[in-house]
Formats: structure tokens, C-alpha cells, sequence
């Protein structure tokens, strides 16, 4: 690792002042990717910005029919929320799959979906659940937010503050998890309520995706059945030495009717 200066700012506006005073400065939120990078050598930004000590980033509460989540609340976190659980169950069941103990209880929703890994369970959340992103610049839609490869539409200065999940009437979140890491393999969310009927595959490509097909075949009745003939093609999709890109194109299609069925 090489030698860094390291902030832990009180406030969020401390922390876009670091932030912007560093010559190559980076955000850290649970470290989870970060640290192991610096360690490996993969990453040697001049300042580290470190949110821990922001009190106003944790927290979830209900507001105006959204759940609102802090960009800093651990996986642990809103996996064992009540409100969490008893508003959008699937929510709270995909951010209990993630990882192991350790792992939830460091890592944030915000760090999660600011690195945007392509095997992340949260990305699928956001879009499948058609959830807005709150920055210290603006509101990004989840279908704008998640723009490719480890890329997201975050400017260089921009820092996520909150991230609100419109209340479904159902949904479900259904994955394949690697055995080791419990990354998603290939992972689908579906959701019906206020943002529409709603799709979303992680793990099977390099950013997450919607499915128009699927939920072009779920507007004709919300059942496994209506998914049953819905395909995906293999090309593009990630291939490595976890599953070839037809295996995953396959697990979306069997994924899908999972979630479809627990959701229904």
C-alpha cells in the first residue's frame, strides 16, 4: 500500500471540500473494494475520504411513500430494519444474501453501488425496484445511475448521500450465488407497484440490465408461467471460469421464474 493523507470529515459538506482539495482523492464507505485495491497495489489515490464519522448518511427512514435509505446504512443494516423488512421484504432478503457477516456488517449500500461490480446484488435492487439515487449534486434515476463496467454516472466531486426505494405492491429478488463469495452469479429482481412492472438482471452482464421481454410478457398476468418462453441471448453476456456466458443466459431465464413465483 502506499502512503496516503486520510480525512474522516464530521459533515458531508467537509467531506466535498476534502474532497475537492485532494489532487487525486477518493471516497471510502465500507472499504470493502477499496482497501484490498490500495493493498494490492491496483489503486494509490494522494487522500482518502472516509465517511464513517458521518452520523446524518446512516439511517433509513419512511418518506413520502419512499423508503429512504442513508448511503452509508450497512447491508447488515437494512437487512434487519422492520421497516425494511415489512415494506419491501425483498429489499431486506437480497441485502441479507450478500456476502458473509463481515462483509454486511462493513459494507454500505452507497459503496456498493458507486463501485457498481457486476456481480452486485444492490443494482438489481435499485433498478428492479425503479429506486432514485440522492447525491450532493442531484437525483439520478437507477436506470441512468448504473452506466457500464465498474461505471456509474457519478461526476468526479459527486458523493451519494441516500438512496429512496418506492414502496411495490409485490417483489422479489432471486440469485445464484458463487459458493465462495456469494456474489451474484446471475441475479433477477422483479417488482410490480408504483414504478411499473420492472425486471432487472445482475451478475449476467458487465452492468446490470433490464428485461423487456419479461416484463413485456408479465404485463399479461404476474405468474411463472407468463415468463416460462422468455429467453436471453448469450451474447455479450459475461463468461469466466464461474459460469460461461449461454450458463448464465440460461440461469436468467430460471432466476426469473424464481422470482416471479416468490414475488406472486
Amino acid at each position: 500500500m502506499y502512503d496516503f493523507n486520510h480525512h474522516r470529515p464530521a459533515s458531508v459538506d467537509d467531506a466535498v471540500s476534502a474532497l475537492g482539495a485532494a489532487s487525486d482523492g477518493k471516497i471510502m464507505a465500507g472499504g470493502q473494494t477499496l482497501i484490498p485495491t490500495m493493498k494490492q497495489r491496483l489503486a494509490s489515490p494522494s487522500d482518502i475520504v472516509d465517511l464513517g464519522a458521518i452520523a446524518g448518511l446512516k439511517g433509513i427512514k419512511e418518506e413520502g411513500g419512499n423508503i429512504v435509505i442513508g448511503a452509508m446504512t450497512t447491508h447488515a443494516a437494512v437487512a434487519g430494519n422492520a421497516t425494511v423488512k415489512a415494506k419491501i421484504p425483498a429489499l431486506a432478503a437480497l441485502a441479507d444474501g450478500i456476502g458473509d457477516p463481515q462483509v454486511r456488517n462493513r459494507g454500505t449500500i452507497g459503496g456498493s453501488i458507486a463501485n457498481n461490480d457486476p456481480a452486485a446484488d444492490y443494482p438489481a435492487g435499485l433498478v428492479g425496484l425503479g429506486a432514485t439515487v440522492h447525491t450532493t449534486k442531484r437525483q439520478i434515476p437507477a436506470d441512468e445511475f448504473f452506466t457500464g463496467l465498474f461505471e456509474t454516472a457519478l461526476a468526479e466531486d459527486e458523493i451519494i448521500t441516500a438512496v429512496a426505494f418506492p414502496v411495490p405492491e409485490k417483489a422479489a429478488y432471486a440469485k445464484f450465488a458463487n459458493p465462495a463469495s456469494r456474489y451474484a452469479i446471475v441475479g433477477v429482481m422483479v417488482s410490480s407497484g408504483p414504478a411499473g412492472l420492472r425486471v432487472a438482471v445482475t451478475g449476467a452482464g458487465p452492468c446490470v440490465f433490464r428485461l423487456s421481454d419479461a416484463e413485456a410478457a408479465l404485463g399479461g398476468g404476474f405468474s411463472p408461467d407468463a415468463v416460462a418462453n422468455v429467453s436471453v441471448s448469450s451474447e455479450g453476456l459475461n463468461s469466466d471460469l464461474h459460469a460461461s456466458a449461454e450458463y448464465r443466459a440460461n440461469l436468467v431465464g430460471v432466476m426469473l421464474k424464481r422470482a416471479v413465483a416468490a414475488a406472486g
